[in-house]
């Protein structure tokens, strides 16, 4: 199942994008979203994306 970023607690920082090995998370709309077909939850390992928010955004989908 992929990850998810919440968008009411997104604060659009960037630091989740440039995290993700797969190229999976992009702005849209002002905020950052993850591609769910893109997203492998970093293959078993400790999702990079959730390990560098700020504000704990980023959920199972």
């Amino acid at each position: 199942m992929a990850l998810k970023i919440v968008a009411d607690d997104c604060t659009s920082c960037g630091a989740c994008e440039f995290e993700c090995p797969n190229a999976a998370i992009s702005m849209k709309n002002d905020v950052y979203v993850i591609k769910a077909s893109g997203c492998t939850e970093c293959d078993g390992d400790s999702p990079k994306c959730k390990a560098v928010c700020p504000t704990d955004c980023i959920v199972q989908g």
